[in-house]
């Protein structure tokens, strides 16, 4: 249900300005950003009586000194939960429902290649876990897989890792996170037993992008060809590599901010603001023809 709150700009960007300070990965452009924020308040810009009007020109502001796009405030319609990050996986809960848990589609092609769709997120691995392990083992038999990461817009990085387990043979290192929070660095890697059956590390497997993919995705996308396990078929991706966190800084506003950044092992930096280029470019709406046409012939030799 949503209930009118009365819109106080000034605590908000104070909490936000306060908030980036204490989080951001970068300490020194969190400095520029808060300044920022607080000499655009002083000049009246985030005079509105909207949350959501509000949220827009802090976002912009937010994005406007290095163009992080995890860096937003973010508007709620409905009052979202004081406790850190619990906006998000409120608001997601419903499309973790309604999307058999982030597999809407598996289906097997002419030629035996199988195509998973991950969208519109990668899930909580707690939630994720059982339907992304059930469709991965039921695609297992396939002679190639084609993962279609088009409408996808990122998630969780053990749920990344995940799937990269299925497609790979040995444990294997994916991705480094240097956190903020005590200037520490966690790496990610595969498992080596998986749930179900396994896809393995011989198979073709092809990964469709868009110029939507992003976040977690994207990380899916750049690890396995990083590795040079999967080809990337698609346009550019959008190109986000800061895991972030969330915190209500109003009944109807959350601070996004992100608290590390990726390091992948093999190319030593991430897709922060580049994206992940494409194997084989092409529009977003041929990727699935074109990959299905690359993994026949792949077959056929």
């Amino acid at each position: 249900m949503t209930t009118v709150t009365t819109l106080q700009p000034g605590p908000v960007i104070d909490e936000t300005a306060r908030l980036l300070t204490e989080h951001y990965v970068f300490p020194e452009t969190a400095g520029q950003i808060a300044d920022l924020l607080r000499r655009r308040y002083a000049e009246g810009a985030y005079a509105v009586d909207g949350a959501e009007e509000l949220a827009s020109l802090v976002t912009a502001d937010l994005q406007s000194v290095n163009g992080d796009r995890h860096l937003s405030l973010q508007y709620h319609a409905d009052e979202i939960p004081e406790k850190r990050g619990a906006a998000v996986l409120e608001s997601i809960r419903r499309d973790f429902d309604t999307s058999l848990g982030g597999v809407p589609r598996v289906e097997l092609l002419d030629g035996g290649i199988a195509v998973l769709v991950l969208a519109p997120m990668l899930f909580p691995l707690e939630w994720a876990a059982e339907p992304v392990s059930a469709a991965l083992s039921l695609a297992s038999r396939a002679g190639a897989m084609i993962l279609d990461l088009r409408a996808n817009r990122g998630g969780d990085p053990d749920t990344v890792a995940l799937v990269c387990s299925h497609l790979l043979d040995k444990r294997t290192h994916l991705n480094s996170m240097f956190w903020r929070d005590g200037e520490r660095t966690e790496q990610s890697w595969s498992q080596p037993h998986v749930p179900g059956s396994r896809f393995g590390g011989s198979k073709p497997v092809y990964v469709l992008t868009s110029s939507h993919t992003f976040s977690a995705a994207e990380e899916l996308a750049y690890d396995l060809q990083q590795l040079g396990r999967a080809v990337v078929v698609g346009e550019r991706t959008r190109g986000g590599a800061h895991p972030r966190d969330g915190w209500t800084v109003h009944p109807h506003l959350e601070a996004s901010i992100p608290v590390g950044r990726a390091i992948n092992p093999v190319s030593g930096t991430n897709w922060e603001g580049t994206g992940v280029l494409p194997d084989i470019p092409c529009p977003a709406e041929d990727a699935l023809e074109r990959a299905h046409t690359l993994a026949r012939a792949r077959l056929a030799d």
